[in-house]
């Protein structure tokens, strides 16, 4: 079978950054990607530059566009963020087939979990990404909801026969409660939705000579402010709950944090579980998927995700965090 990335060679990728008027030194370093591809391109007498080539069919190029434009807005105002290299005022370009476009390279390290020193740097960062992010909305680009995270991933899972038959009763009764809860609290939690990074784990928020910052912005979307703030939370209750004044603290300097959505973080935890699921099923048919992600349709991997779920369920249940 066929996959989108099948004639995507080392020579293409030379040849494509190539097109651009750049001398390769016919380097190609394929770095740790599986929605895209990325690789690292050395130039002759320049830094390595990073070349990502988009997934067929998965933005269109006005939703592509529409994160650079995001990317250089928040370079403008001075965020830290590793945006697109523009040639003759263009960022997105083609070559037989793919799309495709260069970064600078900008190397680091993701933030330790739960050290409150980075935290409130980190929810400075955040606040200054918020403050551009809130002052227009997307138009091309998808915004979290319920039915596009929860729902929809749900229809994946189950109309591709993904769950192992005699774990599907259990997964699907227990999903469906998930997502049942997660529905009544979003409607009983007034929230705005503002542009956002989309998928901020530590890893897309990253340091280097006391310096932070953002990286990869493919999944920025419309959604509440909450939704890139949660990740940057681990350990028990009582811990998540100073992270979160050091976060929120620094966060507030440069935008004001609505405390009303402290309410959907576990919400939002719940629809990412869903979402990930969701996500290597519409991706299996991509080769780097078995190979990368060979539990995935084990036995082991759905009695874990029943399991999560209900300890999920339990967590929507409980009394949200509150910042004092």
């Amino acid at each position: 079978m066929s996959h989108p990335f099948d004639t995507l060679t080392p020579d293409l990728v030379l040849d494509a950054v190539e097109s651009l008027g750049l001398l390769s030194d016919a380097r190609v370093l394929a770095l740790n990607s599986y929605e895209n591809r990325v690789y690292q391109v050395g130039i002759e007498g320049e830094q390595p530059l990073i070349a990502k080539f988009y997934r067929p069919d998965r933005w269109s190029d006005a939703a592509i566009l529409e994160e650079h434009r995001f990317s250089a807005e928040l370079a403008e105002c001075e965020v830290p963020v590793v945006a697109p290299l523009e040639f003759d005022q263009r960022s997105l370009f083609s070559h037989q087939g793919f799309r495709f476009t260069l970064f600078p390279r900008r190397g680091g390290h993701a933030p330790e979990p739960g050290n409150l020193d980075q935290l409130y740097r980190l929810g400075q960062l955040l606040g200054r990404l918020h403050a551009v992010g809130a002052t227009r909305p997307f138009e091309h680009r998808e915004t979290l909801t319920v039915s596009a995270f929860g729902h929809a991933s749900l229809r994946t899972l189950l109309d591709g026969n993904y769950v192992p038959k005699e774990l599907l009763p259990a997964f699907e009764s227990v999903a469906r409660d998930v997502i049942e809860r997660v529905e009544r609290i979003y409607a009983a939690t007034p929230h705005a939705v503002i542009r956002l990074h989309g998928d901020c784990h530590p890893g897309n928020l990253m340091h280097r000579d006391d310096t932070y910052h953002i990286v990869d912005l493919d999944d920025c979307r419309m959604g509440p402010a909450v939704q890139d703030l949660w990740m940057m939370l681990a350990g028990n209750r009582e811990e998540r709950l100073g992270q979160l004044a050091e976060l929120i603290d620094g966060y507030n300097e440069f935008h004001d944090f609505d405390p009303r959505q402290l309410a959907l973080i576990e919400p939002l935890r719940a629809l990412r579980q869903l979402h990930y699921s969701a996500w290597l099923a519409r991706r299996w048919d991509d080769p780097a998927f078995p190979r990368s992600f060979p539990w995935f349709g084990q036995p082991r991997y759905w009695g874990d995700q029943i399991l999560a779920l209900r300890e999920q369920c339990a967590a929507l249940d409980e009394a949200p965090l509150k910042l004092f």
